[in-house]
Parts: C-alpha cells; sequence; structure tokens
C-alpha cells in the first residue's frame, strides 16, 4: 500500500479503475481531483494490468488480489474477456471493500468504479457502499451503451449486411449501423450481452455517472443520459486540463520528435497515431505509408513496436518501409516508437492529426485545437469517429479501407488552411476555446467536481 487515504473532512471514496491504460488514467485523474478537495482516497485494483503505486504515492493502492483464468487473460474474444474479467473480480472486489469498510480510518463515502465492471456496481450495493459509475470514454459511447437493449430487444440489431451500414439505428440516433460499438474477435451478439449487462448494471445499482467530457461538445448526449437514468451526471472533463497529464507514459517517449517540430513551420506537420492497443495489418500498413508520400505533407509518425500485423514487426521491431519510400520518410517524416502526445498537439508545428479516436486523444485534439483525420479501429472509437466528424465538423474521416489516393486527397484537404465558421480548423479552434473556459476557475468542469463532492458526503 502507498498514500494515505485519511482525510481532513474525514470521508474517503474507494476508486476501481478497469485494466487497461485509457480507463486507468481517468480514474487517477479523477483521484487527484479528489483529494484535493479534502477527500481521502483509497484505489483498489485488479493485478491484472495493475497500476504501479510507487508511481502514485500520494494514493493508498490495495489489490483485489482476483484470481483470473489463463484462458480469460489470453482470450481472442474481447467481450469474452470483459465478461471474464467481471466474473473473476466481483467476489474479490466486494470482500476486500467491506474489509476497508471493516478496517475503519473514516467512512467509506462511496465507491467510484469504471463503468465497465458492470458486476462491481453490484458488488458495491451488497457491501452497502453507494456506487458511482465513471464513464472512461465518451457520454455518446456512453449513451449507446445505455441504449443498445432497446434496438437489440426489437430485433434491429445485430445486423451484418453490408448495404444496411448507412441506416441510422433507431433510439441511438445520429448513429449509424456503421457506427455501432464493436469488441476484437467479438461478433454482434456477444457485444450487445455485454453492453445489456453494462446497461442493467448501471440502472439498477448505480447512485450517479461520471464524465469525462464537457457540455459545450456533449451537452444533448448528457440530456439524454439523465432522461435515461434519472440520477446525478457529472461532466467533469476534460480530466487532463483539469486534473493535468498522466504521470505515467505507456511506453518510453521520443523527445527529440519535439526538436524535430521546432524546425517546421507553423500548422505543416500532420501527426499519426493510432495509440496504444489499435493494430492493422501489413496491407493497410503501406497504403498509409504510401497516402502520406503522395500527400507531400510533412509527417510525424508513431509506429508502436507490435502495431503492424504480419511477420516483419513480430520480432518488437517497427516495420520496415517500402524501398521506394525510404528518401521520402528520410527527407520530409520523421516516425518513433512513441511520443509525448499532449506536448506534440500542442506544437504550433503541428496542423492535423490522423487518429484512431481513442476518447482521450480525440479530447486532448480538442483541447488544442487541432483537427482530426479519423481513423477508427476498435471498441467505441466509431462512436467517436462519427461525432468528430458528423457532428462537431473538427475533423474528415477516412473510410474503413485505407486506399493510398484517396489518403492522400483526404491529408492535403484537411492541411489545408481553410477558413470560415464550418472549416475543421476554425470549428477546432472553436471548441479549444470552450474547453479551456470550462476548466477555468469558476468553470463548469470546476462547478462538477464540487457538485460531485457536495453529492458524495451527502450519500
Amino acid at each position: 500500500m502507498a498514500g494515505d487515504w485519511r482525510s481532513p473532512i474525514g470521508r474517503r471514496v474507494v476508486l476501481f479503475p478497469f485494466p487497461s491504460g485509457s480507463h486507468i488514467t481517468p480514474m487517477l485523474q479523477l483521484a487527484g481531483l479528489l483529494r484535493a478537495r479534502g477527500l481521502g482516497v483509497t484505489v483498489l485494483h485488479a493485478d491484472f494490468n495493475a497500476p504501479d503505486p510507487a508511481r502514485h504515492p500520494e494514493l493508498a493502492f490495495v489489490s483485489i488480489r482476483e484470481s483470473l483464468p489463463d484462458e480469460v487473460a489470453a482470450s481472442p474474444d474481447q467481450a469474452e474477456r470483459m465478461m471474464g474479467l467481471n466474473a473473476a473480480c466481483e467476489a474479490p472486489f466486494q470482500a476486500a471493500l467491506e474489509e476497508l469498510v471493516r478496517r475503519g480510518g473514516g467512512p467509506v463515502a462511496c465507491a467510484v468504479v469504471d463503468g465497465q465492471w458492470y458486476g462491481m456496481l453490484g458488488a458495491a450495493r451488497r457491501a452497502g457502499v453507494p456506487a458511482l459509475a465513471l464513464g472512461a470514454g465518451s457520454a455518446a459511447a456512453f449513451l449507446a451503451m445505455l441504449a443498445a437493449p432497446r434496438p437489440r430487444a426489437d430485433g434491429y440489431v445485430p445486423i451484418e449486411e453490408a448495404d444496411r451500414l448507412d441506416e441510422v439505428v433507431p433510439g441511438l440516433e445520429p448513429l449509424r449501423v456503421r457506427d455501432l460499438i464493436g469488441l476484437d474477435g467479438s461478433d454482434g451478439e456477444t457485444v450487445l450481452r455485454f453492453a445489456a449487462s453494462v446497461a442493467g448494471a448501471v440502472r439498477d445499482a448505480s447512485s450517479g455517472v461520471v464524465l469525462n467530457t464537457f457540455d459545450a461538445i456533449e451537452g444533448p448526449e448528457l440530456a439524454g443520459i439523465r432522461r435515461e437514468l434519472s440520477r446525478p451526471v457529472f461532466a467533469v472533463g476534460p480530466l487532463h486540463l483539469a486534473a493535468g497529464p498522466p504521470a505515467v507514459q505507456q511506453h518510453a517517449p521520443d523527445g527529440g520528435c519535439l526538436a524535430w517540430l521546432d524546425a517546421r513551420p507553423p500548422r505543416s506537420v500532420l501527426y499519426v497515431s493510432l495509440g496504444s492497443a489499435a493494430r492493422v495489418d501489413r496491407a493497410a500498413f503501406e497504403e498509409m505509408a504510401w497516402g502520406l508520400a503522395g500527400s507531400g505533407v510533412p509527417f510525424l509518425w508513431v509506429l508502436r513496436p507490435g502495431s503492424v500485423g504480419g511477420a516483419a514487426d513480430a520480432d518488437g521491431d517497427l516495420p520496415p518501409f517500402p524501398e521506394e519510400l525510404h528518401e521520402t520518410v528520410r527527407r520530409r517524416g520523421k516516425v518513433v516508437a512513441w511520443s509525448p502526445q499532449g506536448a506534440v498537439l500542442a506544437h504550433p508545428a503541428v496542423g492535423g492529426f490522423w487518429t484512431h479516436c481513442g476518447w482521450s486523444s480525440v479530447v486532448e485534439a480538442v483541447c488544442e485545437g487541432v483537427p482530426m483525420l479519423v481513423h477508427p479501429c476498435l471498441a467505441d472509437q466509431t462512436v467517436s469517429a462519427m461525432y468528430v466528424a458528423r457532428r462537431w465538423g473538427v475533423g474528415m474521416e477516412v473510410g474503413r479501407v485505407v486506399e493510398r489516393t484517396a489518403m492522400a486527397r483526404a491529408i492535403r484537404r484537411l492541411m489545408a488552411r481553410e477558413h470560415g465558421p464550418q472549416a475543421p480548423r476554425e470549428r477546432a479552434r472553436l471548441l479549444r476555446t470552450q474547453a479551456r473556459q470550462c476548466v477555468a476557475e469558476g468553470g463548469p468542469a470546476s462547478l462538477a467536481i464540487d457538485d460531485l463532492v457536495e453529492y458524495i458526503m451527502g450519500l
């Protein structure tokens, strides 16, 4: 255990993040904000993909010591793996929470658990502790999870026919069939079972919802969640602005890319990163490379070892470029295994972001006013991509099939310095201003955290 859960106001909050980096980070950022307002904080965690307590000495960490079957950890079916994690962790989480309640050191006011821990919401209730669900993704994705059982019950989904992909799904407007959440290795029925489990637990066992978003970009979606649940919803984002960037990067960044950007003109560079988990096949990688080369645009490309399928990068090295592109990459591009993304997006040389649309990446780009080229790969990234391109107008869609000529054309369009209120660059600048206003002293995010603390104290 690290840190101290004692609080000057005598109340403690227990947090339980889902064991992946994109979920752990916002939970720990929220922990810092709650602690700064006088609440004691204890972080329960699974041993599977556990956070490092030494990196957060201000917090108390307690393992639930779950026993995870090998077939769950290794399952290629992501939905089945997430349901298996819930089954394996539910009883150990409840036992650990009950032990914290018995141990003393101040009453446990509530638990905040990741929304994908649907089993933990019921476990907290059985332990006599009110629970809030933290959505690590967008409000739109959270609302889609809540509403997913309805079109399923009506027999509308799952849909497999390719000619229906652009239909708007009844009850999930404005999402189209192609925007629905999908999980690696999982068929549509399994994903819907997982979504129904999340929706049922949030409705039956949560006392409210906390989201890393803000009203200026997701006001209608936040209102929709409140209508669905009839309980408090706290929009406390953008958390990376309110609480600061994560204390630890998931990988060691290459700081040399910032010096490389320093030598480039303002808004001239396309930043390319598909995040910490997405993977493309060798054919898509080569089309991306040829598209970047054909665009004529300077680029900074994050190519994480293992991010390209096939034998070429099976040893963990960066995949080789086609021989014909070596000179282009040397002259006009820079390729790194990982980057300090926040600093990159804030750099004046960066004029666009080719992104997988992980929610943290989307929010970081919005907060820096960087327009996006959206290339969703998995999970709720399709939802975020649709909002970036079609609802907020701060980006353009790549399309499901990566083709070099179309990509080069899309890159040039994104990087063109268009003006006018509807241009992606101008829309992005507007949202940047609104995001900064949100986290200013007395702004909506600060007030939402104050409201959240007051609500927790009254539970």
